[in-house]
């Protein structure tokens, strides 16, 4: 009865935060999370990223593996999720998740910025990363276009969607 109840209560916490959000945790494919982390490592060796909305944290394990010179947060409001991704992450060097509202979090000292959100989170989150983020950040977006800044590049994945990323440079 308590395994009902517990499993119950994950499922209502995982709808009522897709429901606040406005989108479901959604994983990244494998082409993304390598095109993800590639676009890193083409910044340079080492530096901080900061994953918004980082779901069960398999784009940002993914890159602090692949990248580990880099440091990563990931920011996460959804318990569950958060919960998952704190769990996966022991013993993993540079990374580390947050909860917190990717809109209030102060980006100011990162380096590049990942987003897999959705256009609404990414009209809210594109004023915000202009005003915060330093000159020389980059921005990737995994999807969805951030509206009113230009890409340096996109990349396409060859996945069954043909993912684009988007790459930004303030």
């Amino acid at each position: 009865m308590i395994a009902v109840g517990a499993a119950l209560l994950a499922v209502l916490s995982i709808v009522w935060h897709s429901w606040r959000n406005g989108i479901s945790p959604m994983p990244a494919s494998g082409p993304v999370r390598r095109a993800v982390a590639a676009e890193l490592l083409r910044l340079g060796p080492r530096g901080s990223a900061v994953e918004a909305g980082s779901g069960w944290g398999s784009l940002a394990l993914h890159t602090a593996r692949r990248c580990p010179g880099w440091r990563l947060i990931g920011i996460e409001n959804s318990p569950l999720p958060l919960a998952v991704s704190r769990l996966l992450a022991r013993g993993q060097p540079g990374m580390r998740f947050m909860r917190g509202d990717l809109f209030a979090y102060p980006y100011e000292d990162a380096d590049a910025v990942i987003c897999y959100l959705y256009p609404g989170a990414m009209n809210r989150l594109a004023p915000l990363l202009r005003q915060h983020l330093a000159p020389g950040a980059c921005v990737i977006s995994v999807c969805f276009a951030l509206p009113g800044w230009t890409p340096a590049r996109t990349v396409v994945c060859a996945d069954l969607y043909r993912t684009p990323v988007y790459v930004y440079v303030r």
